[in-house]
């Protein structure tokens, strides 16, 4: 592939506890570097930049050995974990005046980076944003492809503009970094937050590939963390459903009210116990429920009333 011009192209790949992947990652992505310098599609001021949210491994010391061996490779460090989304968004914004386009993925390299090529083919035809898409998930578990299915259903059923089968390995031009850079929420989404953007998209599929080694950190409690954060970020549809079952509930309780009547009046002596209780406990628990997903939204609105600092970075190599 020749491209229209040589592009500055970053690599940033966040990092948390990765030691056991990091020698093989680098190598892959020396490999695709040197390959794309070599057909002169990317400048020799291109980079890979590794960002480590504070692991407590070695992954900072390798990322250390990384740079002072070749210069290609460049690090980041922050100065307290802050969770996958803040340390992809303190990559990105990092390098953006650096680069003319910027690649972000995962440091498992699950994420074929064959697909850069098709990317930067894509920016070549006018795109500002490229999204790598899974062509299929037979590789994953019956739970994980039943449970990410059932996340991007969920999240469209709520609203959220967020793309089917894509996670965070994406392209990104300067244009749309520095666009990026003007959304301030602390309650990070990069799924949902990209597609507002605008500008003109592309997407590029890929076969996911097999983790080299070491092991997911994206537990079911951290999935489940990143759907709340998606949904009560972009949509107040859990307040309008809230609102919904209690006219709901209110309609039922006219007739409950209407059939006591009648039962008193007929002279049934039934006790009613078991309704009884079942009604308490069912509003009981809708009423837990309601005050939980009201408690989400006044949490996040707690978060970004504050406007602290989403990551602080610590060191750049």
């Amino acid at each position: 592939m020749k491209a229209k011009q040589a592009y500055i192209l970053y690599i940033v790949v966040p990092c948390y506890n990765e030691e056991l992947v990091l020698e093989e990652t680098s190598q892959q992505l020396k490999s695709k570097m040197d390959e794309l310098l070599t057909s002169q599609v990317i400048s020799a001021k291109s980079r890979v930049v590794f960002i480590d949210d504070r692991s407590t491994d070695n992954t900072w010391d390798i990322i250390q050995k990384l740079h002072k061996a070749d210069s290609l490779f460049g690090g980041i460090r922050l100065s307290v974990n802050r969770g996958h989304q803040n340390a992809l968004l303190a990559g990105l914004l990092t390098v953006k005046d650096e680069a003319d386009v910027v690649v972000s993925m995962d440091a498992d390299m699950q994420d074929d980076i064959e697909a850069v090529d098709k990317m930067l083919e894509a920016v070549d035809n006018g795109a500002d944003i490229v999204y790598g898409i899974r062509s299929s998930r037979k590789r994953d578990s019956f739970f994980k492809r039943s449970s990410a299915l059932g996340f991007y259903r969920l999240m469209s059923a709520m609203g959220v503009n967020s793309i089917y089968n894509h996670a965070d390995y994406r392209l990104m031009s300067r244009r749309a970094l520095n666009e990026l850079a003007n959304f301030k929420e602390v309650n990070l989404f990069l799924r949902g937050i990209v597609p507002l953007l605008g500008f003109e998209t592309a997407t590029v599929e890929y076969e996911r590939l097999e983790r080299k080694a070491g092991e997911s950190k994206y537990s079911i409690g951290k999935m489940l963390d990143l759907a709340i954060d998606g949904i009560t970020s972009f949509s107040i549809k859990p307040l309008r459903l809230i609102t919904s079952l209690g006219i709901l509930i209110s309609g039922i309780s006219l007739f409950v009210v209407l059939y006591t009547v009648a039962v008193r009046f007929l002279g049934d002596t039934v006790p009613g116990w078991a309704f009884i209780m079942i009604s308490i406990w069912f509003i009981g628990g809708i009423q837990m429920l309601s005050l939980g997903i009201v408690g989400e939204y006044i949490g996040k609105i707690y978060n970004e009333s504050k406007a602290r600092p989403r990551y602080t970075v610590e060191e750049i190599l």
